[in-house]
């Protein structure tokens, strides 16, 4: 009994923190109104597990992806021309409570933390090494975008550009400054 209570509770308060515009008829109608029915529990319930959170990370990604044509600019930092790390410190920089990063691809994989591909969430940086040894120079990076996708500022006739990094076989780490 006490049970059934505090599911019902529980429905009832996400009904309430639910914005009308997400539910659909019947259910969009008798929340409305005020009424609990059991349409209305369920449609509210649905809503709320195919909710995704958003985090720092989906935005910056999502910001990079924007940014697919912007032009090529050798020492680039801005959309007028990026070059690949200053398109990542720029997707850094205007994604939501902005995070401040260095300039230059090596750089930035020094301040990063190294974690493994599997670890790595959207948004995170793709470095690119002179060889397959981790600690070797970094002369490129992207913003990774899952699987095996970037987003990266190519070269002058590519610009900006969503790509895969398995062109770059082992010679790729990943890193993270959020998680």
């Amino acid at each position: 009994m006490r049970r059934n209570w505090l599911a019902s509770a529980a429905v009832a308060a996400a009904a309430i923190s639910v914005p009308v515009t997400a539910l659909s008829g019947t259910a969009q109608a008798a929340t409305a109104s005020g009424q609990q029915t059991a349409a209305t529990k369920s449609a509210v319930t649905s809503s709320i597990l195919k909710r995704k959170a958003v985090t720092w990370n989906m935005v910056a990604a999502s910001l990079a992806k924007k940014l697919v044509g912007d032009p090529y600019v050798y020492g680039g930092t801005s959309p007028a021309g990026f070059d690949c790390s200053g398109l990542a410190q720029w997707v850094y920089k205007h994604a939501g409570h902005g995070k401040k990063i260095d300039r230059t691809a090596e750089d930035q994989f020094r301040q990063f933390k190294r974690i493994s591909k599997e670890a790595a969430r959207t948004g995170d940086l793709v470095f690119f090494h002179v060889t397959s040894s981790p600690g070797s120079y970094v002369y490129h990076v992207g913003v990774y975008e899952g699987g095996n996708d970037m987003v990266a500022a190519t070269t002058s006739g590519g610009g900006v550009e969503s790509q895969s990094f398995t062109w770059a076989g082992d010679t790729v780490t990943f890193g993270t400054i959020t998680h």
